[in-house]
């Protein structure tokens, strides 16, 4: 063998030693997602590799982020390179596009639904029996009641919690902001324990055992009394409560880096399908595939969900509840 021959074999192996590992390499997705969607999402990212595997052939890698919604959305903008986010409130997303620039400001036009694939609203955990005999919101503000729920400061769980009470209140006292200030004052000072996220106030209520009742999401309270059956929790979702949403988008900036824009597109559009649906259906979410609806009409109870425009007006005027020295600082002050 020539010298000359050696160094083509030579240089043909290491080709082939530097591209194979490219070829092969699987490529990575990166949800930012909510507190409480930890196994929701585990099984969704199942089911939709085995859809892209179908579909295209690629092994694909996907990894979950969690925590309240607001702290990820905080930790986008500080470099956290997340392909998609599957959150729990529509504020969240927005300051992704009008503080960060990572996605357009017209996001929610890009899916169905205001790229919102499903929604839930709120309701209450109670213990074995209903021993405090909790029925609506009229009942969380007895001295008697302990309530646990996550912080309106942290989490978007907590805030769709405070606009439900807030637009039960309107209702009830019409046009008298003292006497539903005076609700919403004496409900927050029922609360016992605010955790960060609402993952941590389940933990509170389920394993520390404090507190009477729970206050979270209708998903969430489902999927707690049927992990839990030797505690015999009791599900209670008031008459009158607040359409919570869960807005989904990629963030275009990072998948652009990340070479990941048709995998990301693909993993938020298979939400829609009635196989996700399903899914989401089985974690006791409300959906909008009419099939699915059908299926599981029996499950969700018929509920006045208000919009955060019918209590709040815009999302802009109910963030500023929330805000520093806004309207829950100083009911809380009251």
């Amino acid at each position: 063998m020539t010298q000359t021959t050696r160094s083509l074999i030579t240089a043909l192996a290491l080709a082939i030693a530097v591209t194979a590992p490219a070829s092969a390499q699987t490529r990575e997705l990166l949800n930012s997602s909510y507190d409480i969607a930890r196994e929701l999402f585990a099984d969704y990212n199942t089911l939709f590799k085995a859809h892209w595997k179908e579909q295209t052939g690629e092994t694909v890698t996907i990894r979950q982020s969690h925590a309240g919604s607001s702290k990820q959305a905080r930790a986008i903008l500080q470099g956290l390179k997340a392909d998609v986010v599957t959150y729990n409130q529509v504020t969240d997303v927005n300051i992704l596009a009008e503080r960060g620039r990572l996605i357009p400001t017209d996001w929610a036009d890009r899916l169905p639904n205001n790229s919102s694939p499903y929604y839930s609203t709120m309701a209450f955990l109670v213990r074995e029996g209903n021993p405090k005999d909790i029925d609506n919101w009229d009942d969380l503000v007895r001295e008697d009641v302990d309530l646990i729920m996550p912080n309106p400061k942290t989490s978007g769980n907590a805030r769709y919690t405070f606009l439900a009470a807030m637009g039960y209140a309107q209702q009830r006292f019409g046009d008298d902001p003292e006497r539903i200030d005076a609700f919403l004052s004496d409900l927050l000072e029922r609360v016992q324990v605010f955790d960060s996220g609402g993952r941590g106030s389940t933990t509170t209520f389920v394993e520390r055992g404090l507190g009477d009742v729970l206050l979270t999401f209708e998903s969430e309270v489902n999927n707690i009394a049927t992990l839990h059956p030797d505690q015999r929790f009791e599900v209670v979702v008031p008459e009158v409560s607040f359409r919570a949403e869960f807005p989904v988008t990629m963030i275009d900036a990072n998948v652009e880096a990340n070479g990941t824009e048709d995998l990301a597109r693909a993993y938020l559009e298979h939400l829609y399908s009635t196989e996700a649906q399903r899914l989401l259906a089985g974690f006791n979410y409300r959906v909008h595939d009419d099939t699915v609806q059908a299926e599981n009409a029996d499950r969700f109870p018929d509920v006045e969900l208000l919009s955060v425009e019918e209590i709040a007006g815009s999302w802009d005027n109910a963030m500023e509840i929330f805000a520093s020295g806004g309207r829950l600082d100083q009911l809380q002050r009251r």
